[in-house]
């Protein structure tokens, strides 16, 4: 299992947000790229970064913060916020994103899902941030009236090879992961799933690895590692227990 220090970048620092709430933030660095450093220092095998602005604003608003933490570090980055369109992936990618995180766009423009699957296997997610079994759209502003578990069978179908799920109403809330949630979305769409949200200890890290049979095979980590709920080491070594 895979352990994924989340960078979440509001203003070009380094935030945290509680239940996604923009008026309930915590800024825990002025700047993401020494956030990298550390975490890639203590191990970590793959980072997460969110462009806040660029969910709400739905275009890319931090990129050169982004690009400075690219090449800060040289372990793989996933990236979420505002990726809207074919141009904006292509760029992304060629400034040395790993893999490209969709959200409100699987939504509201499957196709454009479908293509990026099929223009850049292996390089695109999807996010499906949802509460109470509803997805959420743009910045987890609106409800979208989709069910996260059909949503993700149809993910599945365009060939999207990776499915990040958050439980919105437990992120930033140090409250645990919802890990029967995503143990059985992971068993309703055939997908990897990497869980998000929630996690407030390492009780909570023991209970996604112990699904990982199920299609859970990762784990993002925030608000937790930022405030020393989580020591992050200790949680790497966990999720490579055998």
């Amino acid at each position: 299992m895979i352990i994924y220090p989340a960078i979440d970048i509001r203003g070009g620092r380094c935030v945290r947000l509680t239940e996604g709430r923009f008026d309930a933030e915590t800024v825990f660095a002025d700047d993401p790229a020494e956030m990298a450093l550390k975490w890639a220092g203590m191990g970590a095998e793959f980072l997460h970064l969110v462009d806040l602005d660029g969910a709400l604003a739905g275009e890319g608003k931090n990129v050169p913060v982004i690009e400075r933490i690219l090449q800060s570090v040289n372990i793989p980055v996933q990236l979420g916020g505002g990726i809207r369109n074919l141009e904006t992936i292509e760029k992304l990618l060629a400034l040395g994103v790993t893999r490209l995180i969709l959200g409100s766009a699987a939504v509201k423009n499957p196709q454009l899902v479908e293509e990026a699957c099929k223009k850049y296997p292996g390089h695109i997610a999807v996010g499906i941030d949802a509460k109470n079994g509803e997805v959420a759209i743009e910045g987890w502003g609106k409800g979208s009236g989709v069910a996260a578990t059909e949503l993700a069978k149809q993910m599945a179908t365009y060939g999207v090879e990776t499915i990040i799920y958050t439980d919105i109403s437990r992120d930033g809330m140090l409250s645990g992961v919802n890990v029967e949630a995503t143990a059985a979305l992971a068993r309703a769409c055939g997908v990897p799933i990497i869980a998000s949200g929630g996690v407030a200890s390492i009780e909570d890290i023991r209970r996604v690895k112990a699904v990982e049979a199920d299609g859970v095979q990762g784990c993002i980590i925030g608000k937790a590692i930022y405030t020393g709920a989580v020591d992050l080491k200790e949680a790497l070594a966990l999720a490579k227990e055998a």
